[in-house]
């Protein structure tokens, strides 16, 4: 079977998929990945053929570019509405030359979404986040500058839309390419009893296949000094004051504390740190998590899952709408609680969650019982089942 595979410039969106990739590939089958040179390396390591994008990326303005570090839906959907009508031609002669008999797309990658549409070609929606639907939705919560950033982006999505209707893609709005939809088949990185509201979408399309991340076992040590991770992610990760709070909340006590902090950010603004506090700019999560007690996290939901997968309690500190649906879900899972923005502006009140989720034993249970729930699912090999059930068809 020949796939063309198309993923967004983001680790949270392109890691899930590397593991479903490898095992396709070992099966016999030909992809060519759509990605970028960041992840160039990830992808050839999988035996996928990498097409890089980075040339059909719009150029930014500044104001732009602030407007993305700040995870702006309305930008980000006007510059995947520009990627697409730029890399219109390639994408054409590719499908012409490549003859897929299946594209599989990121949820959030609309030139993959598009040329499928455009082609006529079957479709497998991979879903990195929760699969979002009118009663799943309802776990996010936009802030007020979210809510304006999209009302008032409009005219802007309407006019980058029209842009593309020349070129053959259809285009009704930006929501009706980013929801999951009933019909379409789609892979979700999660389980059904994580999916908030799980028995509304439709099992013949859906298959909710758990985290796809490689196998690590965790290694904790009986009676070592608690360890606790803190990372914001790789994106909207430039929060010195809270990196700061952290450490002042955690300097005296008898724990652990590695920090992943991202290229983006200066680690050195944090110095001189305290000989109890390590910061790093990448680590190998998973096998950081393999050590950990207790994990701070801005609640992504590829970092959500990986602590959970490794049985991890968390302690949430969400920035987006997006961020506070999984927020919510891993508190009604009790294996987590959420530190609201007053708290993460006062070392006591971190220091005070700090010490009672190392405490809590039932929040431990819930982390637990929760990688037992992500270990029962299919992982990569129900994923690539799923896809190859869906190339068969006729």
């Amino acid at each position: 079977m020949r796939i063309m595979w198309f993923c967004i410039p983001a680790y949270g969106h392109t890691n899930p998929t590397v593991e479903v990739v490898r095992e396709l590939v070992r099966r016999g089958h030909e992809i060519r990945y759509y990605s970028f040179e960041e992840f160039r390396g990830k992808i050839e390591d999988t035996g996928a053929v990498f097409a890089p994008c980075d040339r059909f990326l719009p150029p930014l303005s500044a104001r732009s570019e602030k407007k993305l570090r700040k995870v702006s839906t309305t930008e980000m959907s006007i510059q995947s509405f520009e990627t697409t009508g730029r890399m219109d031609g390639m994408l054409t002669e590719d499908v012409r030359s490549f003859r897929p008999d299946l594209l599989v797309s990121d949820s959030a990658c609309f030139w993959g979404k598009l040329t499928a549409q455009k082609h006529h070609l079957p479709m497998v929606c991979s879903t990195t986040t929760f699969a979002f639907n009118q009663y799943s939705s309802k776990y996010m919560k936009y802030s007020a500058a979210e809510m304006a950033d999209m009302i008032l982006g409009l005219p802007l999505l309407n006019a980058s839309m029209r842009k593309l209707r020349p070129l053959g893609y259809q285009v009704k709005s930006a929501l009706d390419i980013v929801q999951n939809k009933n019909d379409t088949d789609t892979i979700v990185y999660t389980s059904e009893r994580f999916q908030p509201c799980a028995e509304t979408f439709d099992k013949t399309h859906y298959r909710f296949v758990g985290p796809s991340v490689k196998a690590v076992e965790p290694r904790r040590e009986e009676n070592a000094r608690p360890k606790i991770y803190i990372s914001l992610g790789t994106v909207i990760n430039s929060h010195p004051e809270f990196y700061r709070n952290c450490i002042r909340a955690l300097q005296n006590e008898q724990v652990e504390v590695l920090i992943s902090c991202g290229k983006a950010f200066d680690a050195e603004q944090l110095e001189p740190l305290p000989q109890n506090v390590r910061v790093e700019a990448y680590v190998d999560q998973m096998q950081v998590l393999a050590e950990t007690d207790l994990f701070i996290t801005h609640c992504g939901m590829n970092s959500a899952s990986e602590g959970l997968y490794m049985g991890v309690p968390e302690l949430l500190f969400p920035l987006s709408g997006e961020q506070q649906a999984v927020a919510r879900r891993v508190t009604e899972m009790g294996a987590g609680r959420i530190l609201t923005r007053a708290e993460a502006d006062s070392p006591d009140a971190i220091r005070e969650a700090v010490t009672a989720l190392l405490a809590d034993r039932a929040v431990r249970q819930a982390a637990a019982a929760m990688r037992e729930d992500f270990l029962a699912c299919s992982g990569p090999k129900g994923a690539a089942d799923f896809i190859e059930e869906i190339g068969r068809k006729p």
